[in-house]
């Protein structure tokens, strides 16, 4: 069973909401918000709660604004009554974005793209990561894309943002660094440093940094990224002999 949570601040939206799920024996609706600090309250209390649909327009904190915030290995789903936010809402990895009135057989696609259970219910230590030809919608300039995660080379920490470096140019998403480590295959990606993230297979080479005992990773694109001394012996473990 996915434990769910609806948040949005207009009453019979949830209910409307409610009425539609129930056509979904898997889901089970736990808890009801009509804001982002009641729905902050209820996912501290409630940590086994795995599924959030999410207002986008709210009173004080947007639906936008609370998914940033939301634990990794939350699946979150905005309902709005704009489509002007689609592109904001992709970039911050959400399972689907529908446009209210919802329409079941939209719901019901939103619901498919939902692993077989909740992270914790099953042997799931690998199901938050996302798979390599998973896509992002990323903007550059005026134009927007569709990204998948194999193409992108780095994740860069810049404020509240990260930037994400791709063959087509730079774009940036809205989450942090932490977040999107979380839903990286540690298989596919490595740590570099608390602000860079690098996909392991555009390593071309390992030079000396500049400070004592750290290092250079060489992309294929000729970006040269600082590896900590921290995870340094790390990443000349990954490219170790026999």
């Amino acid at each position: 069973m996915w434990k769910t949570l609806i948040v949005d601040d207009e009453r019979l939206a949830r209910s409307e909401l409610k009425r539609l799920l129930q056509a979904h024996p898997n889901i089970e609706i736990v808890a009801e918000a009509d804001s982002a600090d009641s729905a902050r309250d209820i996912l501290a209390a409630q940590p086994d709660i795995a599924l959030v649909f999410l207002d986008i327009q709210m009173p004080g904190c947007t639906g936008l604004e609370l998914a940033a915030e939301l634990r990794p290995n939350l699946f979150f789903v905005f309902c709005t009554a704009f489509d002007s936010y689609a592109l904001d809402a992709f970039a911050l990895n959400a399972l689907d974005y529908l446009v209210k009135p919802i329409v079941p057989q939209r719901l019901a696609q939103s619901l498919s793209r939902l692993p077989a259970a909740p992270a914790g219910v099953s042997d799931t230590s690998q199901q938050s990561y996302l798979p390599d030809h998973h896509g992002l919608l990323l903007k550059f300039g005026e134009n927007s894309r569709i990204v998948r995660l194999s193409e992108i080379s780095r994740f860069e920490s810049v404020g509240n943002h990260s930037a994400v470096y791709t063959p087509y140019g730079k774009s940036f998403v809205l989450s942090s660094l932490s977040r999107i480590e979380q839903r990286l295959d540690p298989q596919q990606f490595f740590k570099a440093s608390r602000a860079d993230i690098i996909r392991i297979s555009a390593i071309t080479a390992l030079e000396p940094g500049l400070a004592a005992g750290s290092m250079l990773a060489i992309l294929q694109d000729g970006q040269q990224i600082d590896v900590s001394r921290r995870q340094v012996q790390q990443l000349k473990t990954l490219f170790g002999g026999f």
